[in-house]
C-alpha cells in the first residue's frame, strides 16, 4: 500500500488539493468579496492601502481603548483632532482611521530600525495592561480570560491581536527613547515649572454670556443679502438619500442574551450576512432577488439627510455613514454591524444638494449673523473690562473695590493650584466651576493684580484676575518637584515622538481617500 502511495503521490496530492478547495472557500470566512468590491483607501510609502486594512486598524483602535491603553493611543495619535466628524461616533471612526495609518507607519519604521519585540517582552507588556489588572494592581488571569472570551469575538480578533498591540507599545517606547536621546529637564526649568504649577492662586472672574446681549443684536435686509451673495456657493440644501435594506438581527429573546451565548448568536448572524454579501457580489446580482433567496424582507426608507436620518436607521450612526458612502457604481454596502445584528444597504435614490434661494437660506444667514454679532459684542465688552480693571488695580484699588466701581458681578473662585489636576482627588468645589481648565491656562503666568486677556467660552467670554499668588509650600518641594520633573520629561519625550511621527508621515507620503 505504501509503495502505491509513493508511486502515485503527485497525482494524489493534486486530487486532494482540488477536493479541498471548495471546503476552504466555504469554511474560511475571509471576506475576499469585499476586498474585490472595496475602494482603495489611500497610499502609504507609494503603495495602495485598502479599506480593509483601514477598517482592521480601526478595530485595533477600539480594542486598545477597551484594554485601557490610553497613553499608547494618546502618543500615537499625537496632535490629531477631527477634521470631518460632526458627531461623537463620527469622530471615533475618524480617530480609528488615523490610528490605522499611524500604526502602519510605526511598524514600518520600527522594522527599518531593527526593532523586533521578543515573546518575553510582549508577555511582560500584556501582564501590565490596565484592563488585566486586579484590585491589588497585579495581573488578574480571570479578567484576561473574560476579555478573551467575550470582547475579542465581536471585533473579529483573537489573543494574537492583544499581543500585536503589546508589540506596538514596545515599538513606540523604543522609538521614543531613540528620538528623545539627550532630552533633559534643567535645574532652572525645574524650578520655574515647580513654582508655576504649585503656587496657590486666588482668582476672581467676570463672566459674559451671549444670551445677555441677544436682544441687542439686529440684522438688516441689506446685511442678509450681502451675506448671501458672499456665501452663495456654500449655501446649499443637504443631499438626501433613500435606501433599501435587509436586516439580520437578534430576536426579542436573543436581545436578552449575554456573554458567550450572545456572541454565538451574533456569529451565526454574521455568517448569514457574509453569505448574503457573497451572493450580492456576483455579476448582475439583483438586491431584491438575493433577499428573496435568503428569505429576508426588503425594507425601504424615505428620503433622509445625514443631519435628519430615517427613523429606521437612526439607531446606529454606522448605518447612516454607510448609506452616504454608497454610490451608483457601488450601490450595495458590506454587512454593517449594529447593536442587534447586521444590515446590508442598497442605494435606491439620491437627491443631490442644490443651491438655496435667498428665502430658503435666510434662517441660516440670520442665525450666523446673530451669532457673529453677539460674539463681537461680548468680546468688545470683555476687552474694555480687562482695560478698566487693569487701570483700577494699578491705581491701588483692591479687586473688590475695582469691581464695585465698574459695576461688575465678580465671582471669587476657591483657592487652587495648577497642580490640583495632578492629584487623584481634586476638590469637589473646583470640579463644579465652569471653564476652570481654560481659566487656569490663561492665568498660569500671571502675578497678583494682573488681568488675563478675554477668554472665549462656548457661551460667551470670561475675564480672570489674579488677586493673590502664594509661593509653593517648601515642605512639598522635594517629593513633588521630582515627580513633576518626571512628568515634564515624559511630556518632552512625547512631543519629540509626535514631531518625529509627523515627519515620518510626510516621508511616507500619506494620501487618504477614506470617506467620512
Amino acid at each position: 500500500m505504501i509503495t502505491i502511495l509513493r508511486k502515485h503521490s503527485r497525482w494524489l496530492m493534486i486530487v486532494i488539493a482540488i477536493l479541498a478547495m471548495p471546503f476552504c472557500l466555504y469554511f474560511v470566512r475571509t471576506d475576499w468579496t469585499s476586498a474585490l468590491r472595496s475602494n482603495t483607501a489611500g497610499k502609504l510609502y507609494g503603495r495602495d492601502i485598502s479599506t480593509i486594512e483601514i477598517e482592521r486598524g480601526g478595530r485595533l483602535f477600539q480594542l486598545a481603548r477597551n484594554l485601557g491603553m490610553s497613553e499608547f493611543l494618546t502618543e500615537l495619535l499625537g496632535q490629531w483632532h477631527p477634521q470631518r466628524a460632526k458627531t461623537q461616533s463620527e469622530a471615533e471612526r475618524e480617530a480609528g482611521q488615523e490610528f490605522a495609518i499611524d500604526l502602519m507607519i510605526l511598524r514600518h519604521e520600527a522594522e527599518a530600525l531593527g526593532i523586533r519585540p521578543t515573546t518575553t517582552e510582549i508577555a511582560t507588556v500584556v501582564t501590565n495592561i490596565r484592563a488585566f489588572r486586579g484590585d491589588a494592581g497585579s495581573f488578574d488571569l480571570k479578567k484576561y480570560n473574560d476579555i478573551v472570551q467575550n470582547a475579542l469575538g465581536p471585533l473579529g480578533f483573537s489573543e494574537a491581536q492583544i499581543e500585536e498591540l503589546a508589540g506596538d507599545q514596545i515599538r513606540l517606547d523604543r522609538i521614543k527613547e531613540l528620538v528623545s536621546t539627550g532630552v533633559a529637564v534643567s535645574q532652572a526649568e525645574s524650578r520655574t515649572t515647580f513654582e508655576q504649577v504649585y503656587s496657590k492662586f486666588e482668582v476672581g472672574v467676570v463672566r459674559f454670556k451671549t444670551s445677555e446681549v441677544a436682544n441687542e443684536v439686529k440684522n438688516s435686509d441689506d446685511e442678509i443679502a450681502k451675506y448671501y451673495e458672499g456665501a452663495k456657493e456654500q449655501l446649499k440644501s443637504e443631499e438626501k438619500r433613500k435606501v433599501q435594506y435587509v436586516a439580520m438581527t437578534l430576536s426579542v429573546a436573543g436581545k436578552k442574551l449575554t456573554g458567550k451565548e450572545r456572541i454565538d448568536a451574533l456569529q451565526k448572524l454574521s455568517d448569514k450576512a457574509n453569505d448574503v454579501a457573497q451572493a450580492l457580489a456576483e455579476k448582475n446580482a439583483d438586491f431584491a432577488a438575493v433577499a428573496a433567496k435568503f428569505q429576508l424582507p426588503v425594507k425601504t426608507t424615505g428620503d433622509f439627510t445625514q443631519a435628519a436620518p430615517d427613523p429606521e436607521l437612526k439607531q446606529d450612526s454606522q448605518l447612516i455613514q454607510g448609506a452616504f458612502q454608497l454610490s451608483n457604481d457601488e450601490p450595495t454596502s458590506e454587512p454593517l454591524q449594529a447593536a442587534d445584528g447586521f444590515y446590508i444597504l442598497h442605494l435606491a435614490g439620491i437627491i443631490p444638494a442644490r443651491p438655496l434661494t435667498l428665502e430658503e437660506a435666510k434662517p441660516k444667514i440670520v442665525e450666523a449673523l446673530k451669532a457673529r454679532k453677539e460674539r463681537e459684542l461680548i468680546t468688545t465688552r470683555a476687552a474694555n473690562v480687562v482695560h478698566d480693571l487693569g487701570e483700577a488695580l494699578k491705581a491701588g484699588d483692591t479687586l473688590a473695590e475695582a469691581a464695585q466701581k465698574l459695576n461688575l458681578k465678580l465671582e471669587k473662585l476657591p483657592p487652587f493650584s495648577l497642580a490640583d489636576e495632578l492629584e487623584p482627588k481634586a476638590s469637589s468645589a473646583l470640579q463644579t466651576i465652569p471653564n476652570l481648565p481654560i481659566i487656569k491656562n490663561a492665568i498660569a503666568d500671571l502675578h497678583a493684580n494682573e488681568v488675563a486677556d478675554p477668554i472665549p467660552t462656548s457661551d460667551g467670554a470670561v475675564v480672570a484676575v489674579v488677586e493673590k499668588r502664594d509661593p509653593p509650600d517648601p515642605s512639598q518641594s522635594a517629593a513633588n518637584r521630582a515627580s513633576l520633573d518626571e512628568r515634564v520629561l515624559r511630556g518632552k519625550r512625547a512631543m519629540m515622538f509626535s514631531e518625529w511621527l509627523q515627519e515620518r508621515r510626510r516621508i511616507a507620503g500619506v494620501q487618504t481617500t477614506v470617506p467620512s
